[in-house]
């Protein structure tokens, strides 16, 4: 009889050591449970300069031995996304390769000419974009909203970020789709083709303004000396039409009623006369005058302003 109790009560000994080692491999499976669970939530993470408590838990602890899986994708210098999270084990995504535009992440290039200048450089770019079928009229050297479509169209087929402005990459590549433009690509006769001259044109000094093609034709003694396109007053505010001659000029003017400037400017017909317009420049026959004849290409009429004098006939005709 004692020595059955001897045995019931070895039986109970090794019975609970047997419990006892069951039930810490089922606490070690939790624990690597939990630690999956954190790793792949992000639950509890820390930057690489601390933790997120001074005395870590068992499975924050359990963390800090990857799987594995985990330590062979893993980057050995890896740090948090910008949420807190821990980086994933690979980008869902591959990262591009710097192109030098600001769409993919590199540092944007400064921006070499954008909307309002006015200078060669920019004549140079419209005839460029011309040759590419991107501008589809004579440059004027003025950047403009039509121009920064053309850029923008020009830039979205190049797989740019289709800013409107030309910055250092656009211009590179716009230089290496296009050839050096000749003198008569960067500044054409005019856009659109002269007129027949009316009579009063023929003789003497004259600024022969055809409604009928948009044109000023520079005239003396019957010869074209230098053409460019116009743009006439509205129907409310129509051009006057008929002979007439240079009342006087001015360099630099400021639109004393609708207070706009008006460079070049040459009166012919009281308040109307013919000068430069950065409006037209922009946005070409959509727009129209108050009355007076608009010229787009400002280098062009700069150079006819000072061949013209007081008492030279003008002839706006049809």
């Amino acid at each position: 009889m004692k020595r059955s109790s001897t045995v019931a009560r070895g039986g109970v000994v090794r019975g609970g050591a047997v419990r006892r080692v069951v039930l810490a491999a089922v606490s070690v499976a939790l624990v690597a449970g939990c630690t999956a669970q954190a790793a792949g939530t992000g639950s509890g993470a820390a930057g690489p300069s601390g933790s997120a408590s001074a005395q870590p838990s068992a499975s924050e602890s359990a963390s800090a031995s990857p799987s594995a899986s985990e330590s062979v994708s893993a980057s050995p210098d890896a740090s948090p996304t910008d949420d807190g999270k821990a980086p994933s084990s690979s980008p869902a995504f591959p990262t591009p390769e710097p192109s030098g535009s600001a769409s993919d992440g590199a540092p944007a290039s400064p921006v070499l000419m954008k909307d309002g200048d006015e200078n060669e450089q920019v004549r140079e770019l419209q005839a460029r974009l011309r040759q590419l079928k991107h501008f589809d009229r004579a440059p004027t050297g003025f950047y403009g909203s039509m121009t920064a479509r053309s850029v923008k169209s020009f830039q979205k087929k190049q797989g740019l970020t289709g800013t409107g402005s030309v910055d250092e990459t656009t211009w590179q590549r716009l230089l290496g789709a296009s050839r050096k433009p000749t003198a008569d690509e960067l500044k054409p006769s005019t856009t659109n083709a002269l007129d027949t001259p009316a009579p009063a044109c023929m003789t003497g000094r004259v600024l022969c303004i055809s409604k009928e093609s948009r044109t000023l034709a520079w005239m003396i003694d019957g010869k074209v000396v230098s053409s460019m396109d116009v743009r006439f007053g509205s129907e409310n505010t129509p051009t006057r039409e008929g002979t007439f001659s240079v009342g006087w000029k001015a360099r630099e003017w400021t639109s004393t009623i609708y207070h706009t400037p008006m460079p070049y400017a040459m009166f012919f017909s009281g308040g109307q006369a013919v000068h430069y317009s950065s409006d037209f420049a922009a946005r070409g026959y959509a727009g129209a005058s108050h009355g007076c004849v608009n010229v787009r290409d400002r280098a062009k009429l700069a150079v006819l302003f000072d061949q013209v004098k007081v008492g030279d006939k003008v002839v706006v005709h049809w």
